[in-house]
């Protein structure tokens, strides 16, 4: 593994591990001995190397990790596991464990998708790695994993990837439908009086003109997803179809990972998380599971509620190898009621 004893952290660095899981809107930094101990941890901004450059993004990673580090007593680890957001392409990947390596950490770094770390941490204590995560968040990923290394993902880039959906793409839909439905270019829904009504303007019209002259900024688009699906819980035609979609969508990347693992016809997890999915709006959740049992019966779906950080930690540990007492150890930390 080519573990660091370096920087003047003494032996004990060798038994430790930094974990990231950096996500677009907050950071979660541990630090975790041999033991399974969380000696050090923090929270720190958003990761969006896309927008601000790979070092600037790192820069925001490593105000947590010094923190981290410093309330552990350490300057360096022996491995550095990070799953990061952002992080769609293999190249990505790459270019963005040289950056964390620079940083004299550890030499020994791994960086995933931060959806792999959604995937970790919802497995069951004593499971492998096995099974596929859907995130939907602002965006939609899927990924999968085998004990034996092997995964399944995609791009998960936007529209150019064959993406659909995802909070943003969600709160651009049920836009675009209500703008249509006020000019007479598209059918009637309710949308067209909720999504403004939610920013105290009357109309669709002053909603536009809001958004495009920046008297509401283009961020707070985000806030029209819950509006969607309340208009679908009053059974607005255009809300519900939309929702369905999105429930479409979540089934199409897990189905297609199952698939590609070889895992269709097993018995495997189907683990949901982010945001938009977390929040277990009862249609989509519903729809999601109906339309899983008719194409993977065997597929067992799970909203998780894990911490991500639990995720990366793990899999910083199966990748050290540590033993099965040591997982529990630092699940325990995560999941009981006094963290």
């Amino acid at each position: 593994m080519g573990l660091s004893t370096t920087h003047g952290a003494g032996p004990s660095a060798s038994l430790s591990l930094l974990a990231i899981d950096a996500g677009n809107s907050k950071t979660d930094v541990a630090v975790v001995t041999a033991a399974g101990e969380v000696v050090g941890a923090a929270r720190g901004g958003g990761f969006q190397p896309p927008l601000v450059g790979v070092e600037t993004a790192v820069d925001i990673l490593a105000e947590a990790v010094d923190r981290a580090l410093a309330q552990a007593g350490r300057t360096s680890v022996g491995h550095v596991s990070a799953c990061l957001a952002n992080a769609d392409l293999p190249v990505e990947e790459r270019e963005l464990a040289a950056a964390l390596r620079r940083r004299g950490w550890s030499t020994s770094v791994d960086v995933r998708n931060d959806t792999f770390a959604i995937l970790r941490a919802g497995l069951v204590e004593d499971a492998e790695p096995r099974g596929v995560a859907v995130v939907c968040g602002a965006g939609i990923n899927c990924v999968g994993m085998l004990p034996d290394g092997r995964t399944a993902r995609f791009p998960a880039i936007g529209k150019i990837s064959g993406d659909w959906g995802g909070g943003g793409g969600l709160a651009q839909e049920a836009l675009w439908h209500a703008a249509r439905a006020e000019d007479g270019r598209g059918g009637p829904t309710a949308l067209m009086a909720t999504l403004p009504a939610h920013f105290g303007l009357p109309t669709m019209y002053a909603l536009i003109e809001a958004l495009h002259l920046g008297h509401i900024p283009p961020s707070r688009q985000h806030e029209l997803t819950p509006v969607l699906f309340a208009t679908a819980a009053a059974d607005d035609p255009v809300a519900c179809s939309l929702v369905d979609r999105m429930a479409e969508e979540v089934v199409a990347m897990s189905t297609v990972a199952l698939a590609r693992l070889g895992l269709l016809d097993e018995a495997a997890p189907v683990l949901l998380g982010g945001s938009v999915l977390a929040a277990r709006h009862p249609r989509l959740d519903d729809t999601i599971r109906t339309l899983l049992a008719d194409r993977a019966p065997k597929a067992n779906p799970r909203v998780v509620t894990e911490r991500p950080v639990l995720g990366a930690i793990l899999l910083g540990l199966d990748e050290l190898g540590t033993p099965a007492k040591v997982h529990a150890r630092v699940r325990d930390h995560y999941t009981t009621p006094h963290h």
